[in-house]
């Protein structure tokens, strides 16, 4: 069967996603933090690609989002955008890097845009945070939402459980969806919150809404690549569907190498030269 891109090589943009959300089509978006994956990804199809501030966790084996620098953001996404050709590129302004000041926000904003070459940022946070996107927004660069569950705020929240279950919880979640609209982002990832209010904020905002964790009534869908291809075990919420099991084929390969190394099995005499 041809991938999506051997027989679609239109490029991505966000006014795609919008038309795509406007003719009921869905959004497909993962993760991806190096070249070779973005490659795959790109070539199998993938709509948007989103160099995660989760590459903190599953790159550098951190706890949380928070310790990745803005350094090592661009160095990911323009390991990313090498590989693309057809997929949008976003990528996650790393924590410390726009909250609370909108001239610093900018500042990482352009530095991303210039440097790695990504297609636009995405940010945490709702009402919170307007002046900062209002402020990246006005030099150009394309913003994507992320409310619900925001890693970047986990010490604030001192759980990863479901987001707005209680009812002020959840209006303002809607709330702050709209402001995100109104403000000028182009799509939103919701987070782990009821698929029942998933569903209303879709509805309710006309630009696309991305879910993990979110339900199916949703425009799209984001996972960690690294978790839906079985690489890492640990991480298993309700959410997450497997798609491959590569933590197995990965270990397996690598213990016939040992083995065959060890035995003088590789290389052969047809290997050498």
């Amino acid at each position: 069967m041809p991938s999506a891109r051997s027989t679609n090589l239109k490029k991505i943009t966000t006014h795609q996603l919008q038309e795509m959300k406007n003719r009921g089509e869905k959004i497909a978006m993962l993760t991806a933090y190096d070249y070779s994956m973005a490659k795959i990804l790109d070539g199998a199809g993938i709509d948007v690609i989103l160099v995660g501030d989760s590459a903190s966790n599953v790159m550098a084996g951190n706890d949380t989002t928070l310790p990745i620098t803005l350094d090592q953001m661009i160095y990911h996404a323009t390991s990313v955008v090498r590989a693309v050709v057809r997929a949008l590129v976003i990528v996650d302004i790393p924590f410390g890097s726009y909250q609370g000041n909108s001239t610093e926000a900018l500042r990482s904003a352009i530095r991303i845009m210039k440097e790695s070459g990504g297609h636009g940022v995405k940010m945490e946070g709702g009402s919170e945070i307007k002046e900062s996107i209002v402020r990246v927004l006005s030099a150009g660069v394309p913003v994507m939402g992320h409310l619900g569950l925001t890693p970047q705020s986990i010490f604030k929240f001192g759980t990863y459980t479901v987001r707005a279950r209680e009812e002020a919880e959840a209006q303002k979640l809607i709330e702050d969806a709209k402001l995100l609209e109104e403000t000028g982002c182009f799509a939103i990832v919701l987070e782990k919150i009821p698929a029942k209010l998933a569903k209303k904020v879709a509805e309710a905002v006309s630009i696309p809404i991305i879910g993990i964790g979110a339900g199916p009534d949703v425009d799209g869908q984001v996972l960690v690549v690294h978790d839906m291809l079985g690489i890492t075990k640990e991480f298993q919420p309700r959410f997450l569907r497997r798609y491959a099991d590569l933590d197995s084929v990965m270990t397996s390969a690598v213990e016939n190498y040992i083995d065959d190394v060890k035995k003088n099995d590789f290389p052969t005499q047809e290997e050498s030269y």
